[in-house]
């Protein structure tokens, strides 16, 4: 079993990059893929398989990323599980910056299928609550969704894409596997909804937890029950086999393009737990 490599940077990869080899089917001349099938021994069970590549700035700095494949979600294994086996392994490499990727439905009447969000806020309604590592920390959630990432990100997808891009919205998050229900998708839109997905949380809490900076980018593939019209199965099709290329360069390029000093408050809005005596 290989020890962990260090590495600042990671994406976890959801459906929209889910069927292209990521990251070397993009065709970049400035990434390296460097190692594949990296799998771990963590307190939650054995990892998914990670891999490591590396990219050169443009400044000529090299930078180190690691990724796995559909948020390490795997058969037999709980999505609890393989979210804690993912951020344990991306906490002992010393990630410090991660982005997260997938597809979402549209609750928002203005969203179409093939708008891309970058969140800035979530609604929690799945069950998966009480998803951490070591209850140390104290997490506060008031900037939950790293403003200088999110910002890099919307930048770099309307700079890089034809997409109609939103720089804020709100993600609920739901259990899943099946899609929601009309009248829960107008529970979601009432409450301020703007997408509906289901791998934002607990990420973004064991992202807080491990000190990260975190943001996502989603793809709307499809109306959410009950807005404007129903989806089609051939067109979700069509946008889930087609569109990894794009968005896995815009994932490649935020990264490639981070600032080397952080300009925002993400490792400041974790604190000590003040429950000593417990944890």
């Amino acid at each position: 079993m290989k020890s962990i490599p260090a590495c600042e940077y990671a994406v976890i990869g959801g459906s929209s990059t889910f069927n292209i080899d990521f990251p070397e089917e993009l065709g970049l001349d400035y990434v390296r893929a460097i190692e594949d099938g990296l799998q771990f021994d963590t307190p939650y069970g054995r990892s998914p398989a990670f891999k490591r590549f590396e990219l050169t700035t443009e400044e000529g700095e090299s930078r180190h990323i690691l990724t796995c494949r559909m948020h390490g979600w795997r058969r037999g294994v709980t999505r609890k599980q393989a979210s804690q086996q993912v951020f344990w392994v991306l906490r002992e490499a010393g990630v410090q910056k991660i982005i997260g990727e997938g597809g979402v439905g549209g609750i928002n009447h203005l969203l179409k299928p093939r708008d891309v969000v970058v969140p800035n806020d979530y609604i929690d309604f799945s069950m998966r609550k009480d998803v951490g590592l070591d209850d140390h920390y104290l997490l506060i959630m008031r900037e939950a969704l790293c403003p200088e990432l999110r910002r890099l990100l919307v930048e770099t997808a309307a700079r890089l894409t034809s997409y109609r891009v939103f720089d804020r919205g709100v993600y609920a998050v739901t259990d899943g596997r099946h899609f929601e229900s009309p009248a829960e998708v107008n529970l979601f839109r009432m409450a301020g909804a703007d997408v509906v997905g289901q791998s934002l949380c607990p990420e973004v809490y064991l992202a807080r937890e491990i000190g990260a900076c975190y943001a996502g980018i989603y793809l709307v593939v499809n109306y959410a029950e009950g807005v404007v019209e129903s989806w089609e199965h051939r067109e979700l099709e069509e946008i889930f086999y087609s569109e990894g290329y794009s968005l896995g360069r815009v994932i490649v390029e935020t990264v490639r393009s981070i600032p080397a000093a952080t300009r925002c408050n993400c490792s400041g809005l974790r604190k000590e737990t003040l429950l000593k005596g417990i944890y």
